[in-house]
């Protein structure tokens, strides 16, 4: 296994620099604007850098699928635009009041929180905007792709998962409650960029979609469990954002509930079953293994 993001390339290499690319063409010009710091902001917001697994599996998704790099561009700006926006939101002082973001002042602190909170809103309106109109799709993908991400970030998604966090601060949940929050916050984006992925590409295979929610269920849940160990192992210089948050807040935590080594190795088992469920497809689907493999060594 590798904990190296850029072990991907050059599928790795190549999508971050679309993707950057991509962000930089779709999101609006601040000379140009009607609203300058405004578009000042939402540009801060998404282009900070970031790991950009969301989007990389929406690229290693269609690719999967039999589709192409230019096939996944919307769909992976859309579900950048839509996590840029959460992070956005989440930093506020109303939800986790936190001051660094990758390393960096975070979009409140670095303008206000009024422009935070309305550079949140456009880049979420925005991402399906794109959807709605960009790229060259049959009506029917477009609309399976503005259903999939529109599900996976409102109500049955992450802002009922992120309300259900909020209530929980200075609660002791069990694992079971644990594990519904994280699937609804971050699992269900996940598996959601594999289904754009897989939508963009224009090749129905019920089959590989089955695989590939598998999957993102599977990594969505790992990637959670490995931020909660991260967060309690690593300083903050070392992950860009504040360390022991969670702590601070009176979150329950995997390796609160589970201790430190039974969160790895349950982090662990679902990398195993994550790439269980692509094991059919080879070589081609390496990419989304590797993936797999660095959501539970990352480091930050």
């Amino acid at each position: 296994m590798t904990s190296n993001l850029n072990a991907l390339d050059p599928l790795n290499a190549t999508v971050r620099a679309r993707l950057d690319q991509a962000l930089r063409d779709h999101l609006p010009d601040p000379a140009a604007s009607d609203a300058p710091r405004l578009a000042e902001a939402m540009r801060y917001a998404a282009l900070a850098g970031g790991k950009r697994i969301r989007p990389m599996l929406v690229y290693a998704a269609c690719r999967l699928a039999g589709g192409s790099l230019e096939q996944a561009d919307v769909p992976a700006v859309a579900v950048e635009l839509i996590h840029a926006y959460s992070l956005v939101h989440d930093d506020l002082p109303a939800m986790d009041d936190d001051d660094l973001r990758r390393g960096q002042p975070t979009c409140h602190r670095a303008f206000d929180e009024a422009t935070a909170i309305l550079a949140g809103d456009t880049l979420h309106t925005f991402a399906f905007e794109l959807l709605s109109r960009a790229g060259d799709y049959p009506d029917g993908a477009r609309v399976g792709m503005v259903r999939a991400l529109t599900q996976a970030a409102g109500g049955t998604g992450m802002a009922a998962g992120q309300m259900q966090d909020m209530a929980a601060h200075g609660q002791l949940q069990d694992v079971a409650a644990l594990e519904r929050m994280h699937y609804l916050k971050t699992g269900r984006l996940i598996t959601a960029s594999l289904t754009l992925g897989y939508l963009a590409a224009g090749r129905p295979d019920a089959e590989l979609a089955r695989n590939l929610t598998a999957y993102g269920d599977a990594i969505g849940l790992a990637f959670q469990i490995q931020d909660d160990i991260l967060d309690v192992t690593m300083d903050t210089e070392q992950l860009g954002k504040p360390s022991k948050s969670d702590e601070k807040h009176g979150k329950s935590t995997f390796p609160a509930l589970l201790g430190l080594q039974a969160s790895r190795e349950r982090a662990q088992a679902l990398c195993r079953q994550a790439r269980a469920a692509l094991a059919g497809y080879g070589d081609a689907a390496g990419p989304l293994q590797q993936l797999a493999d660095y959501i539970v060594q990352r480091s930050h």
